[in-house]
């Protein structure tokens, strides 16, 4: 097998080592090096014209560029994944060195290039930023000199890219890169989801019963101008925090739910059917009926959505009998998973009792709210938080800061390690911090965040997709996979749920035929193999 041929002009994207030793070399010659830095995301005329500035104000230009997870330009940015910008740059004649910082600044990076000039766009020229007023004085430091362009053109990447429809070839090299960056092939998935077998986890939160009324539409009804139809088919599905534990039996693990249920009879045979399903139950009698959902359909068009049943916090005795379940049940768990439906099973006293215990025992604990009436600020010190963005927003009641700045403020205030955005069809966030350690200066430093595109274009219900993805998403911590397999992952089995209609469990097997089907997991091993050859 041949290598894969790399164009000429990569070899002028260098790592941060091998590119001072180039500059010193530079030095030694007595040449000048100009230095930029930015996002291009699309290199426009703009650009072109700024990097020919830099260039004719020394002998050598480099051009570094900041690395994907640290562009806050909005949820979909960057446009272009970090490596094909590097090749745009490195493509340019008059650019003679390329560079990805992995930093939010370039200021560490500065330390090391030390650029003769250090050239800016004109918006620069009488900006207060604290991160750009500490570049200026590591150049300057070093006996540099900071000049600004001429911006004799004005082109904004943000407003081009916001002019552009969705481009699923786009999407699919964004898939391929991330998933080779962060070391996502199909072997590795698949241990993964092997490693699931067994595990013990711990669900808590409410049942819900989702009822499906299937519709023949008739006429118009004659009292009132209103859709008249005929109800032709029912189908019942058990979901809340349920379906999340029925995904965890199917994918292999072990759950244990702990919920309130009433003392009629659909709860008992919703129970029985729990435990038919591998999902173990402790339950409460607090309600006098479970939460019930009714969708009425015509063809797969959803009409209406009726709730039946009202929130019910837990009484001093109830909760505590379930804060002993808990922690009992706990000892022993991979993982504990929150469901906060906002019908009283999860309370703030209760997470107040139980979450410091939780801490000290248990390595992943992991949380999501449905609705409005859930509160994501409850969840403290959990590893994952999974909203979706209006969910995000209603929490905090912040409607106008940019996604990053509102996750950033979730995280601060309840000190989640990770937190995945789910954004409709336009896939999810994963925000991660840049330390593990909660009292050093980096734990309340700036979000890592990467975009994940949706995974599939087949939308038939999304009822339940967040659940999917929580379930996995945990398992997959507890299996010890990155934050970012876990959100590949979640995702992979959002969309195995989003595309049939109901809420119904998805399985090991099913996981893994998806798996086989995704061709940007084939990039890490066909790589691998080339670079053997």
């Amino acid at each position: 097998m041949a290598r894969l041929s790399i164009p000429h002009f990569c070899r002028k994207i260098l790592a941060l080592d091998d590119l001072v030793d180039q500059l010193a070399r530079a030095r030694d010659a007595q040449k000048t090096v100009v230095q930029c830095h930015g996002c291009f995301d699309i290199v426009h005329p703009g650009h072109i014209r700024y990097l020919e500035f830099a260039r004719r104000q020394g002998d050598i230009l480099v051009v570094s560029l900041t690395g994907d997870s640290n562009i806050d330009k909005g949820a979909q940015r960057p446009y272009i994944p970090q490596e094909l910008r590097a090749e745009n740059l490195a493509a340019l004649e008059f650019v003679d060195f390329v560079h990805i910082d992995p930093h939010p600044t370039a200021e560490s990076l500065l330390t090391r290039t030390r650029p003769d000039v250090y050239v800016k766009g004109k918006e620069y020229e009488n900006s207060i930023d604290p991160a750009f007023q500490r570049e200026r004085t590591i150049v300057e430091s070093n006996g540099g000199r900071v000049i600004f362009s001429s911006g004799e053109a004005v082109f904004s990447s943000s407003r081009l890219i916001d002019a552009l429809p969705r481009n699923r070839t786009i999407e699919d090299q964004q898939l391929a890169l991330l998933c080779r960056r962060h070391e996502i092939d199909r072997s590795m998935l698949r241990s993964l989801v092997a490693g699931f077998a067994g595990l013990r986890v711990l669900v808590v939160g409410d049942i819900i019963l989702d009822r499906y009324v299937f519709c023949d539409a008739r006429d118009i009804a004659s009292e009132a101008p209103v859709m008249s139809v005929t109800a032709m088919e029912e189908r019942h599905y058990v979901a809340g925090a349920a379906i999340v534990a029925r995904h965890l039996a199917a994918l292999g693990a072990e759950p244990t739910l702990i919920s309130t249920v009433g003392s009629d009879d659909t709860s008992r045979q919703v129970e029985a059917s729990l435990r038919q399903e591998g999902v173990m139950t402790h339950t409460v009698r607090t309600r006098e009926t479970l939460v019930e959902k009714v969708r009425y359909l015509v063809d797969d068009a959803k009409l209406l959505k009726v709730d039946t049943g009202r929130q019910e916090p837990l009484d001093s005795v109830a909760e505590q009998q379930i804060a002993g379940a808990i922690l009992e049940r706990a000892a022993d768990a991979a993982a504990v998973i929150f469901c906060d439906f906002g019908y009283g099973t999860i309370t703030a006293s209760l997470l107040e009792r139980v979450l410091g215990h939780l801490r000290r025992t248990v390595d992943i604990i992991t949380a999501d709210v449905s609705g409005t009436q859930g509160n994501l600020l409850n969840f403290a010190h959990a590893d994952l938080l999974c909203p979706t963005e209006r969910e995000l927003r209603h929490t905090l009641h912040d409607f106008e800061r940019g996604l990053s700045s509102v996750a950033w403020t979730l995280m601060a205030r309840t000190q989640a390690k990770h937190l995945f955005v789910t954004l409709d069809k336009r896939g999810m966030v994963a925000f991660d911090r840049p330390g593990d350690d909660p009292s050093s200066s980096e734990w309340e430093g700036r979000l890592l965040s990467e975009h994940l595109p949706a995974l599939g274009n087949q939308v038939v219900d999304r009822l339940g997709c967040g659940d999917a993805m929580l379930a996995a998403a945990t398992l997959a911590l507890a299996a010890h996979a990155t934050p970012m397999q876990a959100a590949y992952l979640g995702s992979a089995m959002a969309d195995l749920e989003i595309s049939r209609l109901g809420n119904i469990p998805i399985g090991a097997e099913q996981l893994n035929q998806w798996l086989l089907g995704r061709s940007e997991l084939r990039v890490v091993r066909e790589q691998a193999l080339s670079a053997a050859v």
